[in-house]
């Protein structure tokens, strides 16, 4: 969340802020609470100052009448510190679910708008392919190849859950060892996390684990709720921890489940495996410095790139908008793949297939993660970055529909066909396939 000191200080900014996000908060009412509270908190040491040094003054009355009278009148004033000190609570908690409801403030270069806004700044390695065929979508290429079972999944688990099959059990595997593998060799520590976590580490981390817009399933009856991300996990792992600044940035992969409600979503842009209730994801999170945040971000979005480049995926970096960030971010890059089945009719269209954002202090704020230097006094909050490795069910559309072949088949990716077992994937499962 934001600083109150902050807010106050540049209401103007924090509002024009929230306006480009498009966040809904009532900028004057914190002004006006935040601004009642520090009077009241004022009204609340004085009241207990005062009543300190009635009380050190009994013992030096004079007589029985005047003792009692000082008494009294120390019990007066903490009455009345009592009774200031209920409002200034209720007005603490009234400031803190409004301060909850601030945005992240945004990068300078951030786009300004909504998704039409968004800026590309890069493309990958691999060109967009140019079939001499009419390229199939994942769903249609998965269902003939024998790799991918909706139909049981919603009879199973219902509408957004499937069942992979033969090679594509293999390549979800294959994706998972080789983003793993890639990321320890660049200084990360590979976990496996909870996929659960407590609601109020969700909270933390800016998701929202009840109400009528939430994409988190919850646990009846528990204060528990299943993850939407690793970074839920990653970064509530240090909650009320205070670092030492030579342990940063402390680099960290996650592999875990990700469980998401994704209401509303329908249509053939979200057709198959691209918007689903669960899927594996293996994620980059990231501690630093407030002076190392921008730096990490590069270094993500890098990664991201590596990563998808290795796999021959086309793809496209955009610097993503402020009206589509989200509550924590102060800046994300985006990495749309191309899948060559998406779009009007089939033509081919980009789609998100990972992200990597900067919240700053956002979340170390409402989680308390503090740094400290050594020889130093005090302490600072920490920067939280995170980043999409691979979210594997997107990553497979990418893989599948870039790499399908006239005759049906797909062609692994090379990374990947060590783990595999095969350059080719055809309508046997367990058939050995050659190079095209």
């Amino acid at each position: 969340m934001l600083d109150r000191k902050f807010i106050l200080d540049n209401a103007a900014i924090v509002q024009e802020n929230c306006r480009r996000r498009g966040a809904s908060v009532d900028v004057q009412k914190f002004v006006d609470l935040e601004t009642r509270r520090r009077a009241k908190d004022t009204e609340v040491q004085d009241l207990n100052r005062r009543a300190n040094e009635v009380s050190k003054t009994i013992g030096q009355a004079k007589d029985e009448s005047e003792r009692e009278a000082r008494k009294a009148e120390g019990r007066r004033l903490r009455e009345a510190k009592e009774a200031a000190q209920k409002e200034l609570d209720a007005l603490q908690a009234e400031i803190v679910e409004i301060q909850k409801l601030f945005p992240n403030m945004s990068h300078p270069q951030a786009p300004v708008g909504g998704e039409s806004a968004a800026v590309e700044i890069r493309r990958g390695r691999a060109p967009v392919p140019k079939f001499d065929f009419k390229p199939k979508d994942h769903v249609e290429l998965a269902q003939s190849l024998d790799l991918l079972d909706l139909e049981a999944g919603a009879r199973v688990a219902g509408h957004g859950f499937y069942f992979l099959k033969n090679e594509a059990v293999l390549l979800e595997l294959a994706l998972q060892q080789f983003a793993v593998n890639f990321l320890i060799g660049r200084g990360y520590t590979p976990m496996i996390t909870p996929d659960l976590a407590r609601n109020d580490v969700l909270a933390g981390i800016g998701f929202l684990p009840r109400g009528p817009e939430t994409q988190i399933y919850s646990i009846e009856n528990s204060d528990l709720s299943l993850i939407a991300t690793a970074e839920i996990t990653l970064g509530g792992l240090l909650t009320g921890q205070v670092l030492d600044e030579g342990q940063l940035p402390l680099r960290l992969c996650g592999v875990s489940h990700c469980y998401r409600t994704e209401a509303g979503a329908h249509g053939r842009a979200t057709r198959g495996l691209f918007r689903v209730h669960q899927f594996t994801k293996i994620e980059m999170f990231a501690f630093t410095t407030p002076e190392q945040s921008d730096g990490m971000h590069d270094e993500l979005c890098g990664l991201e790139c590596e990563i998808f480049d290795a796999l021959a995926v086309p793809y496209r970096v955009i610097d993503t908008p402020t009206g589509d960030l989200g509550g924590p971010a102060y800046r994300k890059f985006d990495l749309e793949a191309w899948m060559p089945g998406r779009g009007e009719g089939g033509a081919g269209d980009w789609g998100e297939i990972t992200s990597t954002s900067n919240c700053t202090d956002y979340q170390s704020r409402r989680l308390d993660i503090r740094c400290k230097k050594k020889g130093e006094k005090g302490t600072r909050l920490v920067h939280t970055l995170n980043g999409t490795a691979v979210a594997v069910s997107r990553a497979l559309i990418a893989i599948l529909e870039n790499n399908q072949q006239a005759d049906g088949s797909i062609v692994v990716p090379e990374p990947l066909r060590p783990f595999v077992g095969k350059e080719r994937i055809g309508k046997k499962f367990g058939e050995l396939g050659r190079s095209p």
